[in-house]
């Protein structure tokens, strides 16, 4: 199964470093980032496990959840959270979902149904596809799905902006152009009709073309 955008997150139970939890419950009206990785102990996943425990609070600030999950037991998990604040001064204290049956890889289509049902003797090349990144909102549908190679590391920084863009969307029907930073103009969205803009956006836009209506960024 492949998920796409839009589509209703599946939800599941699963034991995490903080406790068994139920996803959709866990999640309650925040937004969520779900990050997965093929193997614990696996050095550019240490990085990067680490890099997010860094910037949790700025997740938070944008009530957005992180959690990590591994195609390994939590106990493991829990043996790796010190090599990751080792490495890169940062424990992890997000839950991280062990998946040592691959039934969460399974449900979010990174392994194949018949992948089998254990973690053990697993290689991270065996498990090469659970390298994705799911944002999902509070409506628990799928707003985001990234899949990256073992050999490079995820730039969360970048995950903030698409997190950014999407909230301002989600509240102001704009759209961002490519490379857009926080405080840079916006799109108007096709959606927005000529008579609503001029109600939403007094002062008027630029349109380089009709179909494109540049405003600065909305604030509040």
């Amino acid at each position: 199964m492949t998920l796409l955008i839009n589509q209703k997150a599946p939800d599941f139970e699963a034991d995490t470093t903080i406790g068994r939890i139920r996803f959709h419950e866990w999640i309650g009206d925040s937004w969520c980032v779900l990050f997965s990785h093929p193997k614990d102990f696996t050095p550019v996943c240490t990085t990067e496990l680490g890099t997010m425990a860094g910037l949790e609070p700025e997740f938070a600030r944008r009530n957005c959840k992180i959690i990590g999950l591994s195609v390994d037991p939590v106990s493991a998990h829990e043996r790796w959270s010190q090599d990751i604040q080792d490495v890169t001064g940062h424990r992890p204290s997000y839950p991280m979902i062990g998946d040592s049956d691959l039934a969460v890889s399974k449900l979010y289509g990174m392994l194949p149904a018949d992948a089998g049902t254990t973690s053990e003797g697993r290689t991270p090349n065996d498990n090469a596809t659970v390298r994705n990144v799911f944002m999902i909102g509070p409506d628990k549908l799928i707003k985001l799905v990234l899949s990256y190679p073992m050999s490079t590391g995820r730039n969360f920084a970048e995950i903030l902006r698409v997190l950014d863009s999407l909230q301002l969307t989600a509240k102001h029907k704009v759209a961002t152009p490519a490379n857009w930073q926080q405080g840079q103009d916006v799109i108007i969205t096709a959606a927005v009709s000529d008579d609503e803009a001029r109600q939403k956006f007094p002062d008027g836009w630029r349109a380089p073309k009709p179909y494109i209506r540049l405003v600065k960024q909305p604030t509040g």
